[in-house]
């Protein structure tokens, strides 16, 4: 592991660290990469994100690969087949979420071109840098996480309340919340 006494202190375990490390709050502009991180966003609500984190790769193999077009096509069986999986989050509503997400995901797709081109339209396609000094000011949500969430839901996806949106916009790097300190805090570009 990378060296962790310059880091975010929310990463304590290595899962989180390598996420931090490699991931959280790095500008993303693929598009499986950003419908991976919304479902594991909305599979998050209610639980830590360690957890997420330490069932990612079971959900990988389970959600084929994150695949929205799969995804869009789940029928009953599958469901039943998904809510049987002991390696993922087996919640209903969660996992008929994942499925209405991702008809809803190619719809805007179908609408601006990319889901990459309206999540960032938001900011006129600019990295919100919010210079923390300290990760007791990270806020849960915001005025930028609050609109987004109600666009998505009237547009009909689920589980995009205003805090899963907020995590969401650090996942993908919309939001740069690494604290000024840490040593990630400049390394928001992913490596092509």
């Amino acid at each position: 592991m990378n060296n962790t006494n310059n880091i975010c202190k929310w990463a304590k375990t290595d899962i989180e660290i390598k996420y931090h490390n490699e991931e959280w709050c790095r500008i993303c502009h693929d598009e499986n990469k950003l419908f991976e991180m919304l479902i594991l966003e909305g599979m998050q609500a209610g639980l830590s994100w360690r957890c997420i984190l330490n069932k990612r790769e079971n959900m990988r193999k389970a959600f084929d690969n994150f695949d929205y077009k799969k995804i869009s096509k789940y029928d009953d069986k599958k469901i039943e087949e998904l809510l049987n999986n002991k390696g993922i989050i087996r919640n209903k509503r969660k996992i008929n979420a994942l499925i209405v997400n991702a008809n809803k995901f190619i719809e805007v797709q179908k609408e601006y071109g990319s889901f990459d081109k309206y999540i960032w339209s938001f900011t006129n396609n600019k990295q919100i840098d919010n210079k923390l000094n300290d990760e007791s000011d990270l806020p849960a949500r915001n005025e930028l996480s609050d609109t987004i969430s109600k666009d998505l839901s009237k547009r009909g996806f689920k589980f995009v309340g205003s805090i899963i949106i907020y995590s969401y916009l650090e996942a993908i790097g919309i939001i740069n919340d690494h604290s000024v300190n840490c040593n990630f805090y400049k390394k928001t570009e992913y490596d092509k």
